[in-house]
Formats: structure tokens, sequence, C-alpha cells
């Protein structure tokens, strides 16, 4: 834990249950509950984590909202990501765990760095990294951050925590610090936590295909979605030599009880029955979405039905990579 790694990402816990090539896999937002306005009440959330990760759902997803704009609709999951993640993990031991996303632009890698490899090793290397530059705008000036250059902040303090899980005592330098004569432990539990960088976080294509391990993106019409996922699996050919990088995608889900009832429009999502929510998650796989993360905020049902359902019915397909055995 205080030497890098030299496991590679690809083998990283996480990642393997979480991803593999051609094949869609399900995760689930925090909070996990239906609820209106912009608060949700935060009960029962272990109980249901523990729910999904024995009906084999294959991640559970936290976000990044350090402060509460009524006028932005959504606080997440209330709590500091990095405490409610540990207080998670001591609840789970299987189920990927991974935040979507980081806002790199308002933390010091160094913190960023430290707590994203505690996590990885509290909790057996199940932390998937998807990080963001930000985009509420009450938060800039709140941490004294100039959101014309977010997306520098961004690129440098991601190299900067690439650079303090890859290296032993090296130094690091960057535009708000250095790190010299010291270490930063603990490591993760291979040589980098698999990072994924969400929309493009004022990065070119490029970049973010080279740097990063996977791209988190927004739920669009299919038609759409699938250009979007060609020019991404066309440019990490270009970038990696055809290294295998996962893409993701957000969906808000209302699932009705009906299991026929057909798609209509929610914000970001769909109101539907089981049986449309088993052909969308099919058109995704075959268009090359790797990973879909449900969100339940617009949802009618309890959020334990909604669970169970979709775990019994729509999980054995879609379901965790990798069995995993360990505890």
């Amino acid at each position: 834990m205080y030497q890098p790694s030299t496991i590679p990402y690809q083998e990283h816990r996480g990642f393997k249950r979480t991803f593999r090539q051609g094949h869609l896999s399900l995760g689930l937002f925090f909070p996990l509950e239906a609820f209106e306005g912009d608060t949700p009440s935060m009960l029962d959330q272990v109980a249901l984590a523990k729910r999904a990760e024995a009906l084999g759902f294959s991640a559970l997803w936290f976000r990044d909202v350090p402060l509460r704009d009524p006028s932005f609709g959504d606080v997440g999951q209330v709590f500091d990501p990095w405490v409610y993640l540990g207080y998670m993990a001591a609840h789970t031991t299987k189920i990927a765990l991974g935040t979507a996303s980081i806002a790199l632009t308002l933390r010091n890698p160094l913190h960023t760095a430290k707590a994203a490899a505690s996590i990885d090793q509290l909790s057996g290397g199940r932390l998937l990294l998807g990080v963001a530059s930000g985009d509420r705008p009450v938060e800039f000036p709140a941490f004294s951050i100039d959101p014309e250059k977010r997306g520098e902040t961004f690129q440098e303090n991601f190299n900067v925590i690439r650079q303090a899980h890859r290296t032993h005592f090296e130094p690091i330098r960057w535009s708000h610090g250095e790190l010299l004569g010291a270490d930063l432990v603990p490591k993760p539990t291979t040589r980098e936590i698999p990072l994924f960088v969400t929309g493009h976080s004022r990065q070119p294509l490029d970049w973010i295909a080279r740097e990063s391990h996977g791209w988190i993106n927004y739920p669009r019409p299919p038609k759409i979605q699938r250009l979007i996922v060609e020019d991404w699996r066309q440019e990490i050919v270009k970038q990696c030599d055809t290294i295998y990088k996962p893409f993701l995608q957000s969906l808000y889900i209302n699932l009705d009880e009906h299991p026929s009832t057909p798609p209509s429009h929610i914000h970001l999502g769909f109101r539907l029955g089981r049986n449309h929510l088993r052909t969308l998650l099919d058109t995704l796989q075959e268009i090359g979405v790797d990973h879909v993360i449900l969100n339940l905020k617009y949802g009618k049902r309890p959020a334990a039905e909604v669970i169970e359902e979709i775990g019994k019915h729509i999980v054995p397909q879609f379901g965790a990579q990798v069995p995993d055995s360990s505890t």
C-alpha cells in the first residue's frame, strides 16, 4: 500500500466487475430513492445498497455536490462523497463504488489523490474514479476558482493525481503547489485507479481517449448516442492502439408497475415498463454502451420495489461481469 503497484488497471477489482467489451452492465446512482424537490430523505440506503449488491448490480455511484443550490434542482446524496464512500464500503463487499463525478477543480489534487487511494484500499480495490470540471456557477466563487480556467485546472489536477498514485517520492510540481521530499500514501490497489472523464470537462476528445480509462456521458437518443460511441471508439484506436476503454452513460427512469408500459420522455430519461427498459438496454448494448447508471429520482414507486424488479428481471441479462467471492 506504500509502494506503487505494478498491477494494470484492467485487473482492478471494480473495473473487472463492471466492464467487459461487448456486454452492458447496470449501476445505480445514490440516492436510491425517488424524491421531489432538490433534497432526498436518505433513508434505508444501506439496506438498498446491500440488496442491489446481492441482486448483481455492478456498481453504486456517488456524486460530488458540495453546496445546496435550489435553482439547480438536486443535491446528490447530501453527504460528502468521500465520507459516504467509506461508509458504504464498510457495508458492502463486492459491488464497485464509483464517483460520477468528483469536481477536480474544487479540490486540492493531493487531497483527492489521498482520499481516492484510501477508499480503493479500504474497499479492497472497488473504486471507479469518475472526474469532472464542475458545472454549478455558485461553486466557483465559493471555492475561489476562476470558472474560465477550469479546463486547465481540471487537466493539471488530473495529472497530479495520476502522478501521485504512480510514483514514489518523485517531485510533483503544478501551478498551485509542489511535492518535494515527501510521498503520498496509501497507493491504489493497482498501478492507478480507473479514471473516467465526465462529458468533455473542457478537454478535446483525443486527450480524453488517450489519458482516461473510459468516458462517462449523458443520455441521448440511441441514433445520436451511436454516433458519439463510434467517435469514441475511433479515437481510442488512434490514440491507444485499440485498447478497450468503456463508454458509460446515465439514465433517469420512472419504472411503471405494468411491464408493457411504452416509453415516454421524462427529464434525461423515460417513464416505461420493464419490457421496454430491457429493449432500450439491448439497443444501447448493441451500439456499444458498456455501462448504464440508473437514477431513480423521478420515479413514482418505492426504490425497493424498483430495485427488486430490475434485479430479478433485467440484471440477470446485464449483471456484474466477474463473479467475486471476496469478502
